[in-house]
């Protein structure tokens, strides 16, 4: 005997109050702030309530020591695609010389800026003021040793990630 089970697949056309969505921030790179950075704007933008929760090395998205400072790296990004002069992409492989993370940096900064989108402590202010929270992994603040007070001013709290799973019930859950 066979029984079927079947899969219960949440809706998220549904608007309104009742929509919430969570993204995990688990990187530290400039290109990796960026897409939740974006997508939460988006998603407050449309009214659905937004939480962003940093980990690991996505703790250097809100470290008031690191934040202005993400960098872009070509060594091991294999998926990116960067462009050069005159519409020549450089070699992934030249990620390895001096002062080419450096370099790379700077052009996405500069892409970036080209799109009116603000650096990422003027995005998270931005995020903070349209009603985003930002909620940072205990774990990992005990483990890299630190305080509320090295983080953006717009961090709710510190969590552990019992509590995250609370808090990202019956929510979309997205991981960056």
């Amino acid at each position: 005997m066979t029984t079927e089970t079947k899969v219960q697949v949440p809706s998220f056309m549904t608007k309104g109050p009742d929509r919430k969505i969570c993204f995990i921030c688990s990187k530290g790179n400039l290109d990796m702030a960026y897409p939740a950075l974006i997508m939460a704007n988006g998603a407050v933008g449309e009214g659905i309530e937004t939480h962003i929760f940093f980990t690991f090395w996505g703790m250097d998205m809100i470290n008031k020591k690191t934040m202005h400072d993400l960098k872009f790296t070509l060594l091991g990004n294999t998926a990116m695609h960067p462009p050069g002069r005159f519409g020549i992409s450089m070699a992934q492989g030249l990620g390895g010389l001096p002062g080419m993370t450096k370099m790379a940096t700077w052009m996405l900064k500069k892409q970036i800026a080209a799109q009116g989108v603000p650096e990422v402590p003027e995005f998270l202010d931005l995020l903070v003021e349209s009603g985003a929270k930002l909620w940072a992994c205990k774990m990992s603040v005990d483990m890299m040793g630190l305080t509320k007070e090295d983080m953006h001013d717009g961090v709710e709290d510190i969590i552990n990630v019992a509590s995250f799973l609370e808090l990202a019930a019956d929510a979309q859950v997205i991981f960056v």
